[in-house]
């Protein structure tokens, strides 16, 4: 569980992302990379990713493990800019290179590049930042404005959310698995991990690319940062899952129960109506669909003002992902030897 500490200050600086961070954007698409084999999230991109044979993929994949611990100076908080991230991020102190280079070696993750990495070798270095911009022209600049598009769709649905019933039903309602139990926000989370604001507030990053569980930096010292699932970005992921599994999913589920699943894993928090506006079924079979999904644990349903908002219980995102409940997620930032 992750325990975030506001003071009365803190929820009057809390902050969303004005743009997709393009540090945590390769981050958390370099572990849909390294994920089950299966996952039907992320779709044609993944299928098309798998197939390069290019220096920098294989570089940062070691760097950002599918599970388990990623170093914090991967992501720095630069915002929207690409070259100020990667400026940000050759600019880390060589005793930080170390502590967290040794956390990730700790789990396995090695190579001697990165032994050159830990001292703050100019070559090394160099290296690192020519592979994140290679990375980003390679996979992510195709997608990007998609990617935009789905980051102000996300800030519009959070304003909304924020003039009308305020910062801490903001704060409830951005993930499934948060819970506003004032004065602290708990999500779930793969390790025990608190965060205690001290009166400098909270950035939220929407991100494309992160699926799961909101993930965020392992350091306590760092400003302090969530990055959740945008609302949105599942759909635009899913629209290119593989034939194959995708059918497989229908026969399984029928077809419009299937739709109606992906839907959800899409909106992240779709009413019954939404629902039934999007595939075009009644609302009487769009709430029936969803009833048995959630007899069968594979959706969470909550009531919300005066609608119920449906989203993927970790079952049924496991049943999405094409891997076994037990097995975990992607996780980002967590701590080496206790997830993944």
């Amino acid at each position: 569980m992750l325990n975030i500490h506001f003071s009365s200050e803190d929820l009057g600086r809390v902050r969303l992302a004005a743009e997709p961070d393009p540090a945590w954007e390769m981050l958390l698409s370099l572990h849909a990379l390294g994920g089950s084999p299966n996952h039907i999230v992320f779709g044609t991109w993944r299928a098309a990713a798998l197939t390069l044979s290019d220096p920098s993929v294989s570089l940062l994949r070691r760097l950002a493990p599918p599970r388990g611990y990623s170093p914090d100076f991967l992501t720095p908080g630069s915002g929207g800019d690409l070259e100020a991230a990667v400026d940000a991020v050759l600019s880390v102190g060589r005793r930080r290179l170390r502590s967290e280079l040794a956390l990730l070696a700790a789990r396995g993750h090695t190579a001697p590049w990165m032994r050159q990495l830990t001292e703050g070798e100019s070559e090394a270095m160099h290296r690192l930042g020519s592979a994140i911009r290679r990375y980003h022209e390679r996979l992510l600049a195709r997608p990007w404005p998609r990617i935009r598009k789905v980051i102000e769709e996300e800030r519009v649905l959070r304003a909304r959310d924020l003039l009308d019933a305020g910062v801490e039903h903001m704060l409830n309602s951005i993930h499934p698995t948060a819970r506003w139990e004032p004065p602290v926000l708990r999500v779930d989370y793969p390790v025990h991990q608190d965060m205690v604001l001290n009166g400098r507030g909270l950035l939220l990053i929407p991100s494309y690319f992160c699926w799961g569980r909101p993930i965020t930096l392992r350091d306590p010292e760092l400003n302090p940062v969530l990055v959740y699932p945008a609302n949105r970005g599942l759909r635009l992921l899913t629209e290119g899952a593989g034939t194959a599994q995708r059918a497989a999913l229908a026969r399984l589920l029928g077809r419009t129960r299937a739709a109606v699943l992906e839907e959800i894993a899409a909106s992240n928090d779709a009413t019954g109506g939404q629902l039934a506006r999007r595939l075009g079924i009644s609302a009487a079979s769009a709430s029936e669909h969803a009833a048995t999904m959630r007899d069968a644990n594979l959706i969470i349903s909550q009531r919300v003002a005066n609608s119920v908002r449906h989203s993927l219980s970790p079952l049924g995102q496991a049943l999405l992902e094409g891997r076994r409940p037990e097995e975990e997620p992607s996780v980002g930032q967590a701590p080496p030897g206790k997830a993944g």
